[in-house]
C-alpha cells in the first residue's frame, strides 16, 4: 500500500468501538496489560466524546473504509497550559509501514500548534521500538521523568518536543 491507500480524518462517534478494539488489541502485543496503561482507561470506549473537549483532537486512519489506527492530542493532564500530550496513537499491524504514522503525527502536531500549545509530551514503553523511531524522527527528545498526571504509570519512557 502507498500513502494514497489510506485517509486520515477526525474521529466520529461511529469509530469508538473500532478504536477501542485497536487499542485493546495492540497494547497486549507490547506487554501493556494491567493497571497503569491506557488499555484500562475508560476514555478508550468513548474517544469521540473525550476528544470533543476544547484544545483536543483525535484522528483515525482508514484503509479501504476500515479504521486501522488513530492518534491525537489534548492538554496534558496535570501539566501547564502550554503543554499538550500526544495520546493513544496505535495502529493495527496491517497499517504499519504505510507512512500513516508519520502523517498522523504531523497532522496532530499541526493541530496542537493551532490550539496554541508550544510543547508536546508523550509516554511510551520499552519494546515499542518502531514507535520510538517515529517519535525521534519527528523531533521528540527523550526526557528523564514523566510529566503531568496521565495515570499511565506503566509507561517507562517519556519524550518532549518543542512545537
Amino acid at each position: 500500500m502507498t500513502r494514497a491507500d489510506y485517509t486520515i480524518r477526525h474521529i466520529e462517534a461511529r469509530d469508538d468501538s473500532a478504536m477501542a478494539h485497536i487499542i485493546r488489541t495492540v497494547m497486549p502485543e507490547f506487554g501493556a496489560c494491567g493497571s497503569g496503561f491506557a488499555i484500562n482507561d475508560p476514555e478508550v470506549d468513548w474517544m469521540h466524546r473525550a476528544y470533543s473537549a476544547p484544545r483536543s483532537a483525535y484522528f483515525v486512519v482508514e484503509v479501504n473504509g476500515e479504521v486501522v489506527g488513530g492518534g491525537g492530542v489534548a492538554q496534558l493532564d496535570g501539566g501547564d497550559a502550554s503543554t499538550c500530550e500526544l495520546r493513544k496513537m496505535y495502529f493495527l499491524p496491517t497499517a504499519r509501514g504505510l507512512g500513516a504514522g508519520a502523517a498522523l503525527m504531523e497532522r496532530s502536531l499541526e493541530k496542537a500548534r493551532e490550539f496554541g500549545f508550544t510543547r508536546c509530551y508523550l509516554e511510551t514503553l520499552t519494546g515499542m521500538d518502531a514507535a520510538m523511531r517515529l517519535y525521534e524522527r519527528s523531533g521528540f527528545m527523550r526526557i528523564d521523568a514523566p510529566m503531568g498526571a496521565t495515570g499511565h504509570g506503566g509507561c517507562d519512557l517519556w519524550y518532549l518536543r518543542e512545537l
